[in-house]
């Protein structure tokens, strides 16, 4: 079963690993390596394969897109390597009927949680880079994201901004986001108005006809801010 599994990752991958053993890693998340006794599981791998993938999107993004300021090029890059376009790209690749699942995690539905996909795209990035070098693991990145930073640069897809807020509130000032959501108008018509902190501060206000919906523009203005779009503070919530 594990030699199938690998042969129908590597064809949707375009590559044949020279060591098979790296790929079946990338593959065993933490529930089966406990449930097996192993003594090892994809988090390494997840770890190099995340930094692998970053430096690839963030040299794509400053060679193709020459014009773009600093600002608006860190903003290419959270929008290009979050959870939710690592999830989707993992499906792509069919990873959610290839991942190496502990009984309990697989009968919980992880071969649909996002962030299992996500880490087990990243792991197996890591992994290709060790078997057959940063050249051919870039090709790879270039072939799976490249399509989705055309689609963001077209302001084409639905924008996971709360997830971009997520990863660049931790990497830049270890904060996790906080919202806030008030509503208001009648029941046919209501409003929904979203306030997200970090820390004990306001960093974005969004409004929309969906709690969904005003969390993703509150978290799309709390990014531009962190990312110095905003010289001065949001403000202080609106009562």
């Amino acid at each position: 079963m594990l030699k199938r599994k690998a042969g129908r990752l590597e064809r949707a991958l375009g590559v044949r690993f020279k060591d098979p053993r790296l790929l079946q890693l990338a593959l065993s998340h933490r529930s089966y390596a406990f449930e097996q006794g192993l003594g090892s599981n994809n988090e390494r791998l997840e770890f190099l394969g995340d930094a692998v993938l970053g430096l690839v999107v963030t040299d794509m993004a400053y060679q193709r897109f020459p014009d773009l300021a600093e600002g608006e090029l860190a903003k290419l890059r959270a929008a290009t390597v979050n959870m939710a376009i690592l999830a989707q790209v993992a499906e792509e690749l069919g990873l959610g009927q290839d991942v190496l699942l502990g009984r309990g995690e697989a009968l919980s539905g992880g071969r649909e949680k996002a962030s299992i996909l996500a880490d087990a795209a990243e792991a197996v990035l890591g992994a290709l880079y060790l078997d057959r070098g940063l050249g051919q693991a870039r090709r790879v990145v270039e072939r799976l994201f490249w399509p989705r930073m055309q689609e963001y640069m077209r302001g084409e897809g639905e924008r996971d901004y709360k997830t971009g807020l997520q990863e660049l509130a931790a990497r830049e000032i270890g904060s996790v986001p906080q919202y806030r959501v008030t509503d208001s108008g009648p029941d046919h018509a209501k409003e929904f108005t979203a306030s997200v902190y970090l820390g004990d501060e306001v960093y974005g206000i969004g409004r929309g006809r969906s709690k969904k919906e005003a969390e993703q523009e509150a978290a799309k203005q709390a990014q531009g801010r962190l990312l110095g779009d905003h010289a001065e503070p949001v403000g202080t919530e609106e009562s």
